[in-house]
C-alpha cells in the first residue's frame, strides 16, 4: 500500500515539475514571478502622485485579494488545475494531433508536386527570423479561428462555454478548460502549425522556427499573459491596441455585458481581431465588468457540472440532427445570446 501511496506522489511531483520548472512552460514558476513582478509595478504606477508610497500589506491586497481566493469559481479552477495537469495527457493524449506528422505530409506534398526546393536565398539569420514569425503569426490565426468557431457554433460553444462560466478571474482560469476543448484546441493548432513548418521547412527556413516561436511566446507570456485573466486592468489602446491584445482585451471577452460579446479572441496580437472585425479596444480606464454566462447556475462550478454536464447538452443539441427532423431543428436553435456568449 505504501509503495502505490509513494509511486502517486512521485507522479505528482514529476508531473508538476515538467510544468512548473522549464523556463519554457507557459506556466512556469519563472513566469508567474514575472508577471507578478509586472503587476506589481502596474500597481505602483496607477497610485496617484499624492499618495504615499505603497506598503507591502497594501500591495499584497492589492495582488492577491481576498474576495478572489473565497469566491467558488477560483476553487472550481484550482480543481481544474489539478485536472489538466495531472489527468488530462493519460486520457486524452491519443486525440491529438502530430504537427510533426502534418510538417511532413506538407514538405513532401510539396516536393512531390513541385520538385525539391533550392530555397529562396536568405541567410540563415534571416530564414530563421521569417520562419519563427511566420509561425508566430500562424499560430495566432489557429488560435483566433478556434477561439472564434467556439463561439460561433453551438455545438463547440457547450464545451467552450465551461472557460467562461468562471464569475472571477486569475492565472489559474488558464486551465478552466473542457478536455473536449482542448482537444479541438490542440489539433487546429497542430494542422496550422505542422502546415507552416511544412511550407518553412520546404523553403529551407525551418531550421529555429519552433524555437523562435517559442521565444516569442514565453516573452509574451512573462510580461502580459499570465494577467489576461486577473483582476488588473492594464490596457493597450489606439494604434497600439490593434497590435497587441492586453489583458483589458481579454477582460472585455470575458465580460457578460452583450456589447463585449463575440470580441477579442485573439491570443497575444488583437490584428486577426482588427482584420476580421471582433476587436473591441478597451478604454483606459476600467469599465465596471462582471463575468460568467450571463446567468448564475449552482452546478457550474461542480465536477459534474464542467465535466459532465456539456456532454449532456451537446448531445440534445446533436441528436435530432441525427434524425429525420434535423433540417427543421437546426433552424429552432437558440438565440446567439444564449450560446455566443462573450467573444
Amino acid at each position: 500500500m505504501l509503495s502505490y501511496a509513494a509511486l502517486l506522489a512521485s507522479f505528482v511531483v514529476k508531473t508538476f515539475a515538467a510544468a512548473l520548472l522549464p523556463l519554457h512552460s507557459t506556466f512556469s514558476v519563472a513566469s508567474l514571478f514575472s508577471a507578478l513582478c509586472v503587476a506589481a509595478g502596474f500597481v505602483l504606477l496607477k497610485r496617484r502622485p499624492d499618495k504615499r508610497s505603497i506598503g507591502y500589506r497594501v500591495m499584497l491586497r492589492a495582488l492577491f485579494p481576498s474576495w478572489l481566493y473565497r469566491n467558488a469559481s477560483f476553487r472550481a479552477d484550482v480543481g481544474f488545475l489539478l485536472f489538466n495537469v495531472l489527468v488530462f495527457g493519460a486520457l486524452f493524449g491519443w486525440a491529438m494531433c502530430s504537427a510533426t506528422v502534418v510538417s511532413n505530409s506538407v514538405r513532401n506534398a510539396l516536393t512531390i508536386h513541385f520538385g525539391a526546393s533550392a530555397g529562396i536565398g536568405l541567410n540563415s539569420l534571416a530564414g530563421n527570423a521569417v520562419a519563427a514569425v511566420s509561425a508566430f503569426i500562424a499560430y495566432e490565426l489557429a488560435y483566433w479561428l478556434d477561439h472564434y468557431l467556439k463561439h460561433r457554433v453551438p455545438l463547440l460553444w457547450e464545451f467552450h462555454k465551461v472557460h467562461h462560466t468562471a464569475e472571477v478571474l486569475s492565472p489559474l482560469t488558464n486551465f478552466r478548460v473542457h478536455p473536449v476543448d482542448s482537444v479541438i484546441f490542440g489539433n487546429i493548432i497542430a494542422l496550422f502549425m505542422g502546415t507552416t513548418h511544412g511550407v518553412m521547412s520546404y523553403l529551407k527556413l525551418s531550421a529555429a522556427a519552433d524555437a523562435g516561436v517559442s521565444v516569442i511566446a514565453v516573452a509574451f507570456m512573462w510580461a502580459l499573459g499570465h494577467l489576461h485573466h486577473s483582476h488588473l486592468w492594464i490596457s493597450t489602446s489606439g494604434r497600439l491596441g490593434r497590435v497587441i491584445l492586453s489583458p483589458a482585451h481579454h477582460q472585455i471577452h470575458h465580460s457578460d455585458n452583450p456589447i463585449h460579446f463575440n470580441k477579442n479572441f485573439g491570443a497575444f496580437l488583437s490584428i486577426w481581431d482588427w482584420l476580421f472585425g471582433t476587436l473591441h479596444i478597451p478604454e483606459p480606464r476600467q469599465p465596471r465588468l462582471s463575468f460568467g454566462v450571463g446567468y448564475r447556475a449552482e452546478h457550474e462550478h461542480t465536477a459534474m457540472g464542467t465535466l459532465v454536464t456539456p456532454f449532456v447538452v451537446a448531445w440534445r443539441r446533436l441528436r435530432p440532427l441525427l434524425g429525420s427532423g434535423g433540417a427543421r431543428t437546426t433552424a429552432r436553435t437558440r438565440s446567439s445570446s444564449e450560446f455566443t456568449a462573450h467573444g
